[in-house]
């Protein structure tokens, strides 16, 4: 482990491409659908929502130029891609609960729209947190620092008593960085991380959710 760095009271994990994969294919297989409901363009007008993580989706959707009559098979389509790929990576879940049997809080913070929220409790991670902020309901995105903050809060912990995990979307990273968070970034063996601002990452980084527990050192508490 860096030193400087103390054992954490609680790890926060991204989801997208941290706890789960996005699925591109499946992706543009909803919007295909979607787009047989609503019109083509329908992309191009949905990217034009630039709060779409922060509102109702109903809302978001309807901004995006969904009619109230194809509003339900859409919310249904996009459901349906979501559960899908809200899918734990390989020991994921197995790591979430290691950490808390270690004693270790668990929380999670997602940029992501409310059909996440939706699902989640049907979802494999329902009860594996002890705190989870989702943009979609919080009506913040990382890297505003009250995100972070609120996370902490709901955890019981200091922000500084807490290590943030990433692929470093969004410029999570160093939002986590600047509210006192030490943070780990997260991408696939062998491959370059995915966003050009954490290609010179000089901070802890891991290849898998497990890995973190060896970074941490907590597989040796």
């Amino acid at each position: 482990m860096r030193p400087g760095v103390r054992r954490p009271r609680a790890v926060i994990f991204d989801l997208w491409e941290t706890l789960i994969d996005w699925d591109g294919e499946l992706a543009a297989r909803m919007l295909q659908q979607v787009e047989a409901h609503v019109g083509a363009g329908f992309e191009r007008r949905w990217h034009g929502v630039t709060d779409r993580y922060e509102r109702p989706i109903r809302a978001a959707l309807a901004d995006a130029g969904v009619s109230p009559a194809a509003m339900e098979d859409v919310c249904a389509l996009r459901l349906d891609y979501h559960r899908r790929v809200v899918v734990p990576r390989p020991g994921a879940a197995e790591t979430l609960r290691t950490l808390r049997r270690l004693g270790v809080l668990v929380g999670l913070i997602t940029v992501c729209t409310e059909d996440v929220e939706v699902l989640w409790p049907e979802s494999e991670f329902a009860g594996l947190f002890d705190a989870e902020v989702f943009s979609s309901k919080e009506g913040l995105s990382k890297p505003d620092p009250r995100i972070y903050e609120r996370c902490c809060e709901r955890l019981g912990v200091a922000t500084r008593e807490a290590v943030f995990v990433g692929d470093g979307a969004n410029d999570e990273l160093e939002g986590a960085r600047r509210v006192g968070m030490e943070a780990i970034l997260i991408h696939p063996p062998g491959e370059a991380p995915l966003w050009p601002e954490v290609q010179a990452w000089d901070g802890l980084r891991v290849t898998s959710i497990p890995e973190v527990l060896e970074v941490l050192e907590l597989c040796r508490s």
